[in-house]
C-alpha cells in the first residue's frame, strides 16, 4: 500500500509540473501553422552560406518566408519572417539587417533576433517569431514543423 501511495504521489506531482500556465506558451492568435517540410542541400550554391556560422538564407516557404540561420556547423535556427505581433498583411514581411528582423509596417517598431526569435526590447510581453525545427543531416538541413 505504501508503494502504491508513493507512486500515485509521484504521478500527481509530475503531471502538475507539466501544465501550461505560462502565457507565452499560448497559441499566437495572429498566425497560422503552415505545413513546412524543406530539405536544403548544402552542396547547392544558394545554400552554401549555411556552411559558415553567422550566415543565413531566406526561403519563400512558410507564411512570409523563412530565415534559416547558421549558429555553428551543427546548430541552425529557422523562423518565419512574418511579424508575430499582428495579423499578416501586405507590409508584415520582416526585413533583415544583420541578425535583426524588423517589421516595415508604418508605425511599427517590432524587432526580433533571428538567433532566438525573441523581441529585442520586450521579450516578455511580445510573441516571439514563429519557429521551425532545423536539423542538419549530413549535407542537408531539414526544416519542418
Amino acid at each position: 500500500m505504501k508503494n502504491k501511495s508513493l507512486f500515485l504521489l509521484i504521478c500527481v506531482l509530475t503531471l502538475s509540473c507539466c501544465t501550461k500556465s505560462d502565457e507565452k506558451q499560448q497559441r499566437n492568435p495572429y498566425l497560422i501553422d503552415p505545413a513546412v517540410s524543406l530539405n536544403l542541400n548544402l552542396n547547392l550554391p544558394e545554400y552554401n552560406p549555411l556552411k559558415f556560422p553567422g550566415n543565413y538564407v531566406i526561403t519563400p516557404q512558410g507564411i512570409k518566408g523563412i530565415v534559416v540561420y547558421c549558429a555553428s556547423e551543427t546548430l541552425y535556427f529557422a523562423f518565419d519572417l512574418t511579424d508575430p505581433n499582428h495579423a499578416p498583411s501586405d507590409c508584415s514581411r520582416m526585413v533583415l539587417d544583420g541578425i535583426i528582423a524588423s517589421c516595415p509596417c508604418q508605425n511599427d517598431t517590432n524587432k526580433y533576433y533571428i538567433t532566438s526569435g525573441q523581441h529585442t526590447t520586450e521579450p516578455d510581453s511580445k510573441y516571439p517569431m514563429q519557429a521551425y525545427r532545423a536539423e542538419r543531416n549530413g549535407n542537408n538541413i531539414v526544416i519542418s514543423n
